[in-house]
């Protein structure tokens, strides 16, 4: 119960749509209660993340956007840096027992560089968290949520597709991480995020709390079965130094 309290108990949390509500909830929950720990997320948007661990955690937050990082969540005390690959270089080495980096390589031209200043960040035995947009499951969401055949084609095509509303997604596979930083990080655990949500069309019960925490349940319960993960629209990547 505890932890549900504490996925709730962030008021910036209220504000998300509910899809956004979803995917923090669930990542949340498979990286488990961390505490005592230095923590880096790196590409923090409105610091949702960040302030939700800086709870229990020291935690220092880098986001490109100056709008993101005025606008942030700050229920908890942490350090929000205004910066990007160049604010990630000035950090030391070995600094940091985990490192957040969600949704943000399909958008930035140099994520290679940033997955080595990941790599030169992290402590040994230290723990990078990587969400990535999962081809496959796009391709189920174009194609039976948006009836979009052109899209799912040339997604399989291995082509790119604009969104609305953060341009070309660039995407990648899930072992390329450990190939950018030069075998330096393993592939710990590989997990499903939203297999069964962008499927529903019944829209007007996305808001309704039960519905939402039988929803995560289920996806969590599925997160781990390879023919689901083939199919979720994100991929949570843990791995480790």
């Amino acid at each position: 119960r505890s932890q549900k309290k504490n996925d709730w108990s962030n008021q910036n949390v209220e504000q998300l749509l509910p899809w956004e509500l979803l995917l923090k909830k669930i990542v949340w929950r498979q990286l488990g209660e961390l505490q005592n720990k230095k923590i880096l997320d790196f590409g923090s948007g409105f610091g949702v993340t960040a302030d939700h661990y800086a709870q229990h955690n020291q935690v220092i937050a880098i986001e490109p956007s100056e709008e993101s990082v005025m606008k942030r969540s700050k229920q908890h005390s942490y350090q929000h840096i205004i910066g990007s690959l160049d604010a990630l270089k000035t950090l030391e080495d070995d600094a940091f027992d985990i490192v957040f980096c969600h949704n943000v390589l399909e958008y930035v031209a140099e994520r290679e560089a940033v997955i080595r200043e990941l790599y030169r960040v992290l402590k040994p035995c230290g723990m990078l968290s990587v969400i990535k947009h999962n081809r496959m499951g796009r391709v189920m969401l174009e194609t039976v949520l948006h009836n979009q055949f052109e899209n799912a084609n040339a997604l399989l095509d291995g082509k790119e597709i604009i969104t609305s509303k953060y341009g070309t997604i660039h995407y990648y596979e899930d072992d390329d991480i450990a190939k950018w930083s030069d075998n330096g990080l393993t592939v710990a655990k590989v997990y499903g995020i939203r297999t069964f949500w962008d499927l529903q069309q019944n829209q007007s019960i996305e808001n309704d709390r039960d519905w939402q925490e039988q929803m995560m349940q289920l996806e969590m319960r599925v997160s781990q079965m390879e023919v689901f993960r083939a199919v979720a629209f994100f991929h949570h990547l843990i791995l480790i130094k």
